[in-house]
């Protein structure tokens, strides 16, 4: 990706670069104030870097039914969105197809301007994740129409612990939304084979030890699609990106940290060919009304 870092007063049109440092946009010759017969050479000039990064936005899923309990003992496995919840998600596709992310340095957006007048709005999200869990999907159905994608399930990204309940008999695990249900309901989602007609859960409470494992896979899986130059979007749960900033970032194992956010609130981070992480933002949520924080 093209970015660009400097413009002189006098610029022109900004030139499509590759692995150039130093485009020279005009070179002429004018006369020289000392008088006639003196000549001095004008340049106009831009600093280019090619970064080949990709962006990611970790995007919280908008409130679920649990999410809005007083008695937790009336949870359920696998929650839908409230109303409110609703509203959120369609607020944050919106926002995500309309507005531009402010992490776009000013005077970068600038310069890019003066040679891409027609720039469209919107993030420029180009691929859309989301968990298999009821609430992850419905968040992540008006941010793929809104941006014109087609979401891929990622099992890998469900939230900490799984489908279960807290029961009499102790604790229950469930299977979730089977590949009947998602082909009925969500028919332009890519479903995984790994969701099958008995669902894609087939445990119980899932241990700590495979919650860490599962984030640093998803870690893992994210720095090697890095070289993609994509902006890509995961549609995720509280409690896993918590664990998944923790692992991309390297914090220590035992440091008691979680990275608190909203429902709908979007993270941004940046991964630079050189191997940097650069964190952009950590739970923004201010394109939400305040009367539709959660």
């Amino acid at each position: 990706m093209l970015r660009v870092v400097g413009l002189s007063k006098r610029y022109g049109r900004i030139l499509a670069l590759d692995k150039l440092d130093l485009a020279i946009l005009a070179d002429h010759r004018q006369p020289h104030h000392r008088g006639p017969g003196r000549w001095k050479t004008t340049q106009r000039f831009i600093l280019c870097y090619n970064t080949q990064l990709m962006e990611l936005y970790i995007i919280r899923h908008a409130q679920s039914t649990n999410n809005a309990l007083v008695d937790q003992s009336t949870r359920v496995a696998d929650p839908p969105l409230t109303e409110l919840g609703i509203r959120q998600a369609e607020t944050l596709a919106q926002h995500l197809a309309t507005r531009r992310d402010l992490a776009d340095l000013p005077q970068i957006a600038w310069a890019y301007s003066m040679s891409n007048p027609r720039q469209e709005p919107g993030y420029g999200i180009t691929r859309l994740l989301c968990s298999p869990m009821w609430r992850s999907l419905q968040t992540a159905e008006p941010i793929a129409r809104a941006l014109g994608l087609k979401p891929e399930i990622w099992i890998d990204i469900h939230e900490v612990g799984g489908l279960f309940l807290e029961e009499e008999a102790g604790i229950v695990g469930y299977g979730g939304k089977t590949r009947q249900d998602l082909l009925a309901e969500y028919p332009d989602y890519l479903i995984p084979e790994a969701v099958t007609d008995q669902g894609w859960w087939t445990s119980g409470l899932e241990e700590v030890t495979a919650r860490d494992a599962r984030a640093l896979r998803v870690a893992v899986r994210l720095r090697q699609w890095s070289q993609s130059n994509e902006r890509i979007a995961i549609v995720t749960h509280g409690g896993f990106l918590s664990r998944l900033i923790k692992y991309l970032f390297n914090e220590p194992a035992g440091r008691l940290v979680f990275h608190q956010h909203y429902n709908a609130a979007i993270s941004r981070l940046e991964f630079r060919a050189d191997g940097l992480l650069i964190c952009n933002y950590l739970n923004r949520a201010d394109f939400l009304p305040p009367d539709m924080l959660t």
